[in-house]
């Protein structure tokens, strides 16, 4: 007899097991999932602490975030594929209507205009398009032959660049770009030729000058000129790099330990609770610390990409495939620019930074995943 017999032999061993799948199954949850996102929120909570000069105000608010977010993203994992799918097309026109009614009547703040206020309350509908855009691209390509062809993949560019112009008006080049992002994973998820994607990239290339001298903005453009040379103004727009690589780089290999960074202690560091989060957490922790973070991550995108590819419904497969990938890009963005490889954007780094409606829309994506994973028509393990 194996040691895999004498397991299954074990008093109560089945009931054990049948009772924790039973409890999943009925939570409509993937444990492994959820105990990867539970690990990252409390590396979260601890080196915002630190972040925050020690704030157990700001800890505890952010403790509220994630407790609301958590339950929301529990209850987004009741819903099916099939909700979702047959939704897809009405969420799609609601939210176009709101983006439209930001032009109008939206509330502006700091030069921009991206808010809705209605009774007191005021939120984002970008934040609402970050889910909407690919939920709407996954059902248009579900619907047809894949892999799509030229008609079905102009059209699907179309349903991807009107909610991107509309965000790009407001101004908010950052999250137009990583909301058309969403929904080209998806095309790309699909199976669009790669002779079209190369046509694309190079269509792009070459309309690099005109969106540099008539779509983007001087403070937008002034982004990419610090990026490229932050010293050409040290005290001035190229400070937040220039500190942020000063503190990445003081923490070596092993760290200065927790709240003991000088960079965001002494207030050099800019945002050091929101979006250059990671320079504290390379200071404190050192480059041993954002690799074990980085293992979280990719832990999670991992798993987020195997639960994307069980899934035998096509709508499930793109748009799970589409939100984790879309999740390594925020990652991505925000390490890049921090280190100075990318411009500055304003992309939080995903459950460390500190936020409320971000952070909701972030794990609603992940109950959509949680969502597809319960589904009966998962493919058994």
């Amino acid at each position: 007899m194996n040691n895999s017999d004498f397991v299954r032999q074990l008093p109560g061993s089945n009931r054990s097991i049948s009772s924790q799948r039973s409890i999943s199954q009925r939570l409509r949850i993937d444990i492994p999932l959820l105990l990867l996102l539970l690990i990252l929120s409390g590396v979260g909570l601890g080196v915002l602490y630190s972040a925050s000069d020690g704030s157990m105000d700001t800890v505890i608010r952010q403790g509220r975030y994630l407790s609301v977010a958590f339950v929301v993203m529990l209850l987004v994992a009741q819903l099916h594929p099939e909700q979702l799918q047959r939704w897809a097309p009405f969420a799609y026109i609601g939210c176009v209507m709101l983006l439209l009614a930001v032009d109008f009547v939206g509330v502006g703040a700091k030069g921009a205009q991206r808010w809705l206020g209605i009774g007191g309350f005021r939120f984002q509908p970008s934040e609402i398009a970050k889910l909407v855009m690919p939920m709407a691209v996954a059902w248009y390509l579900s619907t047809h032959p894949l892999p799509p062809s030229f008609r079905h993949t102009f059209i699907s560019l179309v349903l991807i660049l009107i909610p991107t112009g509309l965000i790009v008006i407001q101004p908010d080049l950052g999250t137009s770009i990583l909301i058309a992002t969403s929904g080209i994973f998806v095309l790309f998820l699909a199976g669009i030729s790669w002779g079209f994607i190369f046509s694309c990239l190079g269509l792009l290339a070459m309309m690099a000058y005109p969106m540099w001298e008539f779509v983007l903005h001087d403070y937008q453009r002034q982004r990419i000129l610090t990026m490229l040379n932050p010293e050409s103004d040290k005290l001035g727009a190229g400070w937040n790099i220039i500190q942020s690589k000063t503190a990445i780089g003081s923490g070596g290999f092993e760290g200065k330990g927790w709240l003991l960074g000088t960079q965001s202690h002494l207030d050099f560091l800019p945002e050091s609770h929101t979006d250059f989060i990671i320079a504290v957490l390379a200071e404190e922790f050192g480059l041993r610390g954002v690799l074990l973070l980085l293992l979280l991550y990719g832990l999670i995108v991992s798993r987020g990409l195997w639960i994307a590819s069980q899934a035998k419904q096509c709508f499930g497969r793109l748009l799970g495939g589409s939100i984790i990938l879309t999740f390594f890009v925020y990652v991505f963005v925000n390490m890049g620019m921090v280190s100075g490889l990318l411009p500055v954007v304003g992309v939080p780094l995903p459950l460390v930074s500190q936020g409320g409606t971000s952070l909701v829309t972030l794990l609603v994506g992940f109950g959509i995943l949680m969502g597809i994973c319960a589904d009966e028509r998962l493919v058994h393990q």
